[in-house]
């Protein structure tokens, strides 16, 4: 296997809120809609200007970023570490499998809004497109072992692939992983093969 030709950039995923319009305006108030501040890897995903504070049984966590658009459910990513200083035991999970996740409360400008359920730990996950898979060899939900190219190099097991038409490679690692590999956003990674 040609190992360079399979070269992928990596996105550091620092904590962030997905929210649905109608949990966006309990926040925010009546009609709010999301100021783009800046663009993602990701095409038509942005950070917002707007921020939230995030409240656990033990601590709180105030200018956590709103990524845009709005989605069909809200959501709080946060690292392990960002976890145990709230007080939190969220799962590992692929966005948006929410059942049974931890419950986790939001505070903004306008308003407080309390979920019974919505927090996760983001699984290490690769974004491609189907004709990224396809020169891969792999498929939507497969497991791969990535190798992390940098100062303290890591191989990471259980790196989840997500295939969608618009999707543009990147492989996505939470602060927590990010900072044991001693990278940043713009860093390399390889893909190794299938999780054996």
């Amino acid at each position: 296997m040609n190992k360079g030709a399979l070269e992928i950039p990596v996105g550091v995923s620092n904590r962030h809120v997905h929210l649905t319009q109608e949990h966006l305006e309990q926040l925010f108030g009546p009609g709010y809609e999301l100021t783009p501040w800046k663009d993602l890897g990701q095409p038509g995903q942005y950070a917002c200007k707007e921020v939230v504070s995030v409240v656990g049984t033990k601590g709180i966590i105030d200018n956590v970023r709103v990524l845009g658009p709005v989605r069909q459910y809200t959501q709080v990513e946060i690292s392990r570490t960002d976890a145990i200083y709230l007080g939190l035991n969220p799962p590992v999970r692929p966005s948006g499998d929410l059942k049974g996740s931890s419950p986790i409360t939001l505070v903004g400008p306008k308003g407080t809004l309390v979920l019974p359920e919505g927090c996760i730990v983001a699984n290490r996950h690769v974004h491609m497109s189907p004709s990224d898979a396809q020169r891969f060899g792999l498929q939507d939900n497969d497991l791969i072992q990535v190798e992390v190219l940098g100062e303290k190099s890591l191989i990471f097991n259980n790196v989840q692939v997500r295939v969608k038409d618009n999707f543009r490679l990147e492989m996505h690692l939470d602060t927590d992983d990010a900072n044991a590999s001693g990278i940043t956003t713009g860093a390399a990674a390889r893909i190794l093969g299938k999780q054996k």
